[in-house]
């Protein structure tokens, strides 16, 4: 069993929870689910620097990264560092998130928020609606076609855009479709944890240009994203690097001020 197997197993157990608690119909009435969303595919396509900035307290790669910072000050500083958009994540067993800090971060800033979850039921797309998202992250790794399909079609009925996450070639030839907006690459192998920027490269030529391409994982300098340029990067999501110091938006803004000068 792989640490993603023991994530999906306890998170089909923890979806079965939350629809028995709290109805679809509830969803559906609250006040954010009729909101405007905003593109974060389209800010990529407009932007110098392309980032996409992470509010994560542990993971378990790293285990604590950062317990202090509270969600409000980081969503109002990655707005003020002029990120693309903020990546908030929602899983609380594993990562540290929940949902509430979605509706934090909603609550603070007009940034384009991307639910950063492991989705294996329509219903945890309903939620991200709900609670302030404008983006879901599906992962190719964990879904049939069939899945990828039903789950990228739901989300584009409610005006989310949907980046899709692959770590090789096989995932990512079983993924292409019309109902996704961003194909992120997956730097980090998933069983042993190692990053390499070259599994990014690797797969640039495969992804076609209608899809906003995205690196994600071990990108925690200015060279890393120079490197990715070239071949067709406009997104790059960056996790641990801002949460790591103790002011997550001054951090941000130093490295896209380095980045674009």
């Amino acid at each position: 069993m792989t640490i993603l197997d023991n994530i999906v197993n306890d998170k089909r157990t923890e979806v079965d929870l939350r629809k028995s608690l709290i109805p679809i119909k509830q969803l559906e009435a609250s006040v954010l689910f009729h909101r405007n969303t905003i593109s974060l595919a389209a800010n990529l396509r407009h932007s110098d620097s392309g980032i996409i900035a992470e509010h994560k307290r542990r993971s378990p790669s790293k285990s604590v990264i950062n317990q202090n910072l509270n969600v409000f000050d980081v969503a109002k500083g990655y707005e003020e560092a002029g990120v693309c958009g903020m990546s908030v994540l929602t899983d609380s067993k594993y990562f540290g998130g929940s949902l509430d800090d979605l509706l934090i971060a909603r609550a603070s800033c007009n940034l384009p928020l991307l639910r950063k979850e492991f989705i294996i039921n329509e219903y945890q797309i309903l939620e991200a609606k709900a609670h302030g998202a404008d983006v879901i992250l599906l992962i190719a790794a964990i879904l049939t076609r069939e899945e990828i399909k039903q789950f990228s079609e739901l989300a584009k009925s409610l005006h989310l855009d949907v980046l899709l996450e692959v770590h090789n070639k096989e995932e990512l030839h079983k993924s292409l479709m019309p109902s996704l907006d961003m194909l992120g690459v997956n730097n980090r192998n998933l069983k042993t944890f190692e990053v390499s920027l070259e599994v990014s490269k690797n797969l640039s030529t495969f992804i076609p240009n209608e899809f906003v391409k995205v690196s994600e994982s071990g990108i925690s300098h200015i060279q890393a994203i120079k490197e990715l340029k070239p071949y067709g990067y406009q997104g790059f999501l960056i996790g641990e690097n801002f949460m790591k110091t103790d002011n997550a938006g001054q951090s941000a803004e130093q490295f896209i001020k380095d980045l674009t000068q």
